[in-house]
């Protein structure tokens, strides 16, 4: 088998656990602030915390496939090979649509916060900047992208830190409530259905975490490095979210804003004038292009798996550049998809990836207990807990948040099921047969073994 067929491994912990956290991007908590302190009644840190554990639940159960299947395909592959091919190509269509629509959705959201801030950009413009760079860079390599991610996110995380420090001085100068206050934790207004409501939003802030596992085929160890990076992302930022929420609301201790949807920005110019401003608009500009950058990298790979199973067009999608070991063709696909910011307001474009998203992370939950608990008949008290009750809680989270969604995202992605239904009928010749078999090792691994 020619050796370009198959992808590098060159990654690391540090560097898996900073593509998963830009996927997510810190200073996302921000730009939610105002709807989520309005929606909690001041109590945003319960909410989030809430979210934390709620969102561990699943990526505890990432962390169990990834060890059973150190593939690049995700969910897609961890359904496929634990519960049924088709079901599992039924979830990969699915989380086709957050991976292949969020760099499409970043693309809208910084394009339009970037004509704000500077009137003579054009809109086309600005939407060109977050898909060509990010597109070539990820061609080039992961190697180059992961070097490019970890300074953009020492940016980002400098931007936090900046933000940490004019807050405290701030609260110590006397102005908002107590630095230590229990406000952003309870209120006399506080009840479990209100924190419930913040959560649904929260959690949005936490979907990528799941892309780590795209990266199984380049990273070094992966049974070992990429459980570790999932659950150092998740706890990483949800740190980030609590500490900068908890200090927003107490220097802004009412949850009445001039306008909701910008709430955080008026606690940025209350802590650091509109000096600070333009620098928290230029670090929300580079997040959102480590984000686009992780986010098509990811795209990339769960196109290549699917194309590599013959799934999809092979020549096309498994197809692997003999020098830069990247997907080239699919990375061209996905930032061809992210035109489409060009005609899509911001609640159309993001509609698209929350369907795709809580599907697969609800059947990597089902995964864990179909392999652990039926086929591998793990079930001791202890495994019984592990394979069993914690996947449980996990689905009930993500049917929780799936019964959530607007009608927009339900239409579309109900449409956008019914047409990989259709090709799996297709491709199944009527379920007369299974759909292409999955590789279990990855070419390099086979050449290996053989």
């Amino acid at each position: 088998m020619n050796t370009s067929d198959s992808l590098k491994r060159t990654l690391t912990l540090m560097p898996v656990t900073l593509f998963g956290i830009a996927y997510m991007t810190p200073v996302v908590v921000f730009t939610t602030f105002g709807v989520l302190s309005e929606v909690t009644k001041g109590a945003i840190v319960t909410a989030y915390l809430f979210t934390i554990i709620a969102m561990l639940f699943t990526a505890y159960s990432y962390c169990q496939m990834i060890k059973a299947f150190p593939v690049a395909g995700s969910a897609y592959t961890y359904v496929r090979k634990s519960i049924s091919s088709n079901l599992g190509f039924m979830v990969g269509w699915a989380l086709l649509l957050d991976y292949m629509f969020l760099p499409m959705a970043i693309c809208v959201l910084t394009a339009y916060t970037l004509s704000a801030a500077i009137p003579a950009l054009p809109f086309w413009v600005a939407v060109l900047l977050f898909i060509a760079p990010p597109t070539v860079i990820n061609i080039l390599g992961i190697k180059v992208a992961a070097k490019l991610n970890f300074w953009l996110m020492m940016f980002q995380f400098l931007v936090i830190a900046i933000f940490i420090g004019l807050s405290i001085n701030t609260l110590l100068g006397g102005t908002g409530a107590s630095l230590f206050s229990v406000k952003p934790l309870f209120t006399p207004e506080t009840s479990m259905p209100i924190v419930l409501a913040g959560a649904a939003i929260a959690v949005y802030s936490f979907l990528g975490f799941d892309a780590i596992s795209t990266l199984s085929e380049e990273t070094i160890e992966p049974q070992k490095t990429i459980p570790k990076a999932t659950i150092l992302s998740v706890l990483i930022c949800g740190g980030i979210f609590i500490v900068v929420s908890y200090l927003a609301q107490v220097v802004h201790p009412s949850y009445q804003y001039n306008d909701v949807n910008s709430g955080g920005y008026e606690v940025i110019r209350m802590v650091g004038g509109s000096l600070f401003e333009s620098v928290f608009i230029a670090g929300l500009i580079v997040s959102s292009f480590a984000s686009a950058l992780s986010a098509q990298a990811s795209a990339g790979r769960i196109l290549y798996v699917m194309g590599r199973d013959s799934v999809l067009p092979k020549k096309i999608f498994g197809y692997i550049h003999p020098k830069f070991k990247t997907p080239v063709f699919n990375l061209l696909i996905v930032g061809s998809i992210s035109l489409l910011a060009l005609g899509l307001d911001v609640a159309t474009s993001t509609s698209f990836i929350n369907f795709g998203a809580f599907a697969a992370f609800a059947f990597v939950n089902l995964s864990v207990i179909s392999y652990y608990f039926i086929k591998g008949n793990k079930r001791t008290p202890k495994e019984t807990v592990l394979y069993l009750v914690i996947p449980l809680l996990g689905v009930s989270v993500n049917i929780w948040l799936w019964s959530n969604l607007d009608r927009n995202a339900l239409l579309l992605g109900g449409m956008w099921a019914a047409c990989g239904f259709i090709y799996l009928l297709f491709l199944t010749k009527m379920f007369k047969q299974q759909p292409p078999e999955m590789r279990l090792e990855s070419p390099e691994e086979e050449r290996l073994s053989s």
